[in-house]
């Protein structure tokens, strides 16, 4: 794939009917697999084993562990979730440490949204707290806000009690940033710029000021593929939604954290604190997690739009599939490479 290099549309649908078997029985039965998450490569992907991304399935394990154990609340066991991928640094495209922008900084993007009451609480490009999904669920409990942006949310996080201020920076990610550097900062996500192939200054293309006239020509970098940006190691997230113990039917949450695209122009966010866009959740119909191109995810905002064709009918993995052909017949870059797109559904 080209333009959305991999998307994953994860679809979990739970149909409170009064006509299921299930809601018949007196105590249903646990359900069978009360997590979902994706963890995709990323920014100087860790270590596998057997094909794992190292990280992921702890992440997993963790929200597992806090329903299955510890009978934690959705909400509660998508925190545990998402904090320990934070922690593990999955992949190096969750937590401090990695996917540095063009100055060299990482900062953090989270959300958290919960099915039943559909609150959200959301931190984007949040500096120097490394507690992305944490801090999310704080502007969810404490704010009467659904986002909280920059410096400021990292302000409100230690406020509110969590560690700061922290360099989120790593040796590695620092690396990363100097070889990108010495590469002529190549590639980025710079267009219709004058010295867009070089480390700038950048300046608009169509600039009349005679200061440019000699960096034209050839310095022009014009509209581009994301395929030299997007890629496997350099953006994801982990995506997560747990349905809890509580009957009949178990409550739903959705989780997400990310350090964003590798070598981002400062200040962009993605689609990782974008309700709709990288994740949904609702109690009467599933959740879903996504994650792909982000710039593009939140056009189209694909796991709002799985959750209501769910909602109408559908089942998972054709609402999750219907969701990727839309945005591939918008995106004409990503209408060949469909075969690239995978789909997966699971239903208790």
């Amino acid at each position: 794939m080209r333009t959305l290099e991999k998307a994953w549309f994860h679809s979990l649908e739970i149909r409170k009917r009064p006509n299921l078997a299930r809601a018949s029985s007196p105590s249903p039965p646990p359900l069978p697999l009360p997590t979902l998450y994706y963890g995709g490569g990323g920014c100087g992907a860790r270590e596998t084993r057997g094909g794992e991304h190292v990280g992921v399935p702890e992440a997993a394990r963790a929200a597992w562990r806090a329903v299955d154990v510890g009978g934690s609340s959705a909400v509660d066991a998508v925190v545990a979730g998402c904090s320990a991928c934070e922690e593990l640094r999955c992949d190096g495209t969750v937590g401090p440490g990695g996917s540095p922008d063009e100055n060299g900084e990482t900062t953090l993007d989270a959300l958290i949204m919960d099915g039943t009451t559909m609150e959200v609480g959301a931190v984007a490009g949040m500096r120097y707290v490394k507690d992305g999904i944490k801090a999310a669920k704080l502007v969810m409990d404490y704010t009467k806000h659904t986002l909280l942006v920059g410096e400021k949310a990292s302000l409100f996080a230690i406020s509110m009690g969590l560690p700061g201020p922290t360099n989120l920076s790593s040796p590695e990610s620092i690396e990363k940033w100097n070889n990108w550097k010495e590469n002529n900062c190549q590639p980025n996500f710079r267009k219709n710029v004058i010295n867009g192939n070089s480390c700038g200054p950048y300046h608009p293309e169509f600039e009349n000021s005679c200061d440019h006239d000699e960096e034209r020509g050839s310095n022009i970098l014009r509209v581009k593929s994301n395929s030299d940006v997007i890629g496997r190691h350099n953006h994801d997230t982990i995506s997560m939604a747990v349905i809890d113990k509580v009957l009949p039917y178990g409550h739903i949450a959705v989780g997400t954290s990310t350090n964003g695209a590798t070598f981002k122009v400062p200040g962009r966010v993605g689609d990782g604190p974008i309700a709709g866009s990288s994740a949904y959740a609702d109690d009467e119909v599933g959740a879903c997690g996504a994650t792909g191109d982000g710039d593009i995810m939140m056009r189209f905002l694909p796991c709002y739009q799985v959750v209501e064709s769910m909602r109408r009918g559908m089942e998972p993995k054709q609402a999750a599939a219907d969701a990727v052909s839309r945005i591939a017949r918008s995106i004409r870059t990503l209408n060949a490479n469909m075969d690239d797109v995978e789909v997966f559904t699971v239903e208790p």
